[in-house]
């Protein structure tokens, strides 16, 4: 596990996103994400009735259809311990298999630091 103190503020940054995004819609996540160009696309949980997205799905999806190419890294900011299997998917599926993924708690501090693998 990494510690927030070994952040870089790029990466303090996609968190402190999350972590706003989360709080602003009231929503049980909220994720960012860093493409190849240090765009950012922050996103929440999205519960619809005939769509359902984590928060870190969601924000990949926004850079995919805002033409990303890449990610240089993705946080996401969970009551969860872990980012899920799925998530994880979904970064390394525009990132690759060893672009970060950032775990934060809600109160913005850094859980674990983890590849999308």
């Amino acid at each position: 596990m990494t510690q927030s103190t070994d952040l870089g503020p790029e990466d303090r940054k996609i968190i402190t996103l999350a972590r706003s995004a989360r709080a602003r819609n009231g929503v049980p996540e909220g994720a960012a994400v860093r493409d190849e160009t240090g765009r950012t696309y922050v996103a929440g949980t999205v519960a619809l009735e005939s769509l359902r997205l984590s928060a870190l799905q969601t924000a990949v999806a926004m850079a995919v259809a805002s033409g990303a190419k890449s990610l240089e890294a993705a946080a996401v900011v969970t009551e969860a311990e872990a980012a899920s299997d799925a998530d994880r998917a979904a970064v390394r599926d525009l990132g690759g298999p060893d672009t970060p993924v950032l775990v934060a708690g809600p109160d913005g501090e850094l859980r674990a630091t983890v590849t999308a693998g």
